[in-house]
């Protein structure tokens, strides 16, 4: 068995790829296929800790777009992401990948408060952490709150798993003739506004020299291809 690069990640996957047919909801169908990219991980002895989004069942713009207050959207997105957690828990579960869902918003009927220590101390068990609820705080992403739990819990990288297969000058859906980039520093990131990650998350990253990784989700084993260090997507460094 090939030998890991990276010892603990941290993986940023849109709500989206829980979604169905339709782009809405969860499908547990998908929420499956997730979950087995992500044991292909755990398979290697990688420690995994996983922040989803909530774009299939709720995204704040469009409340925002019709008067809702920035805060009450950011938490209704917030409250999505639990959602989809407790799904992907149950995916992995089943899949016997022994797992634990933490939140920045207490919610204790259903899934353990996000303690730092506490989720350190079920990865180096060799449990998956699924952490919902983002940061916690209105007017952050959930881009951001990977970002900041996989400084927190001493992730060795972040990679986030999107639908394109890498970083682009532009849309290539838009533009067939846009750049791909292999490789990027964190400033070029910044002054690009790269679309697939925040900013905040990237200045994040650049302050304390994490890596990001951006791969496509459903290229075939592609997250378990970055973990063990083979090119793909765009790697955004130092």
């Amino acid at each position: 068995m090939a030998h890991p690069k990276y010892r603990r990640v941290m993986l940023k996957i849109g709500g989206e790829a829980l979604a169905g047919p339709e782009g809405f909801g969860i499908d547990p169908h998908m929420a499956t296929e997730v979950a087995a990219k992500i044991k292909a991980v755990y398979d290697h002895g990688v420690q995994v800790a996983v922040v989803p989004g909530a774009g299939n069942i709720w995204r704040g713009r469009d409340g925002l777009a019709h008067g809702m207050e920035r805060a009450t959207a950011d938490h209704m997105g917030m409250l999505a992401t639990v959602m989809n957690a407790l799904a992907l828990r149950d995916a992995l579960e089943r899949m016997g990948v022994e797992t634990r869902v933490q939140t920045a918003i207490e919610m204790t009927a259903i899934a353990e408060p996000y303690i730092r220590l506490k989720a350190i101390s079920h990865l180096e068990k060799g449990r998956v952490v699924i952490i919902g609820a983002g940061t916690g705080n209105p007017y952050f992403t959930t881009d951001t709150a990977a970002a900041l739990r996989a400084m927190e819990v001493g992730a060795e990288v972040l990679i986030k798993a999107t639908k394109v297969d890498a970083v682009y000058s532009e849309d290539p859906l838009v533009n067939p003739e846009a750049k791909r980039f292999a490789r990027l520093s964190y400033i070029e990131a910044l002054n690009m506004r790269v679309g697939v990650l925040d900013s905040t998350a990237i200045s994040l990253c650049m302050e304390n020299d994490l890596p990001i990784i951006v791969i496509d989700l459903w290229q075939p084993n592609s997250i378990e291809r970055a973990v063990l260090g083979e090119p793909i997507g765009t790697i955004i460094t130092t």
